[in-house]
């Protein structure tokens, strides 16, 4: 269960009777594996990949799951987390808390909790300005998946007008996006990505408001879904998304972000999601698989409930 890259003991572990979920000491935050109990990592694990932060070196993608700051700036996004993390742990929770960023005057946590046995996961994504002046953000978590598998963007189906005339969603495309890309299938109900990119030419974002409160990746049998609240009435960054899906040759993530807000000094903004690994599933290549496997799931109820 741990990678071959990390030791024991540079990980904390969170466990129950179903899944085991590793957190790395020597940098993040970051959940740097998570799998049912005798399964494999679920996350991609890409020690190799940086992004370069300008003038501060770079920020190693690990894989896993991490929290960052939203609107994307390499110069500030990208700071390097390579410095020993605070954890505080019980039978059934974990506390991550990473150094204050000295740029920014942020300071990152993720609070970990098992509500239960279940294959369930609550996080609660923290940024607090410890700064001397006002910061614009919104909390940014995202988690990197082994390729393979494919991705499930479900779609808003709710009716802007009793006549259903009026439009009811909107999507944003990154600009290396090839609308046309083999590797989307554009379905009424759900947008699928399928993480088997050839090469990193492919690469390809897209992003949306999501009121039903879920997405999923589903890899070999098992299926990855993130719940996390969307509040309309709110400003979210990149043309009003709280969903992102980001997929590359050597990984693909899942991204929720929160409302933005500006955080005066002292003030602090959290962002929960709840995650879910369901085992014995079928992988779904069309939209009407991918819809009757939310529906025999109940995934749209599952999510009012964990996002209540």
């Amino acid at each position: 269960m741990v990678s071959n890259r990390l030791l024991e003991g540079d990980c904390a572990v969170l466990e129950n009777q179903s899944l085991v979920l590793q957190v790395a000491k020597e940098f993040g935050p970051r959940v740097i594996s998570l799998c049912l109990r005798g399964g494999e990592n679920i996350f991609a694990e890409i020690p190799h990949l940086v992004l370069e932060c300008p003038g501060k070196g770079g920020f190693h993608l690990h894989g896993g799951h991490r929290l960052w700051h939203a609107p994307e700036d390499p110069a500030i996004t990208y700071l390097p987390d390579d410095a020993p993390v605070e954890i505080s742990s019980s039978q059934d929770q974990m506390d991550v808390i990473q150094a204050l960023e000295p740029e920014t005057g942020l300071q990152k946590s993720i609070h970990m909790r098992l509500p239960d046995q279940t294959a369930t996961v609550i996080l609660e994504h923290t940024i607090v300005n410890k700064g001397t002046y006002a910061v614009e953000c919104a909390p940014w978590a995202i988690s990197q998946m082994k390729p393979g598998g494919t991705a499930i963007l479900p779609q808003n189906m709710t009716l802007a007008d009793k006549l259903g005339v009026l439009p009811n969603r909107n999507l944003a495309l990154w600009p290396y996006t090839n609308p046309g890309s083999r590797y989307i299938t554009w379905g009424r109900e759900a947008i699928l990505v399928h993480a088997n990119l050839a090469s990193e030419e492919e690469k390809l974002k897209l992003g949306f408001p999501n009121p039903r409160g879920w997405i999923a990746y589903h890899r070999q049998d098992t299926l990855f879904v993130k719940y996390a609240k969307y509040i309309p009435d709110q400003p979210y960054y990149d043309f009003g998304t709280s969903s992102q899906c980001y997929c590359g040759p050597e990984f693909i993530e899942l991204e929720t972000l929160g409302p933005r807000v500006i955080l005066p000094p002292g003030g602090s903004v959290s962002h929960t999601e709840t995650w879910q690994m369901i085992g014995e599933t079928q992988l779904p290549r069309f939209e009407h698989a991918a819809d009757a496997l939310a529906e025999s799931l109940s995934l749209d109820s599952r999510a009012a409930t964990f996002t209540e």
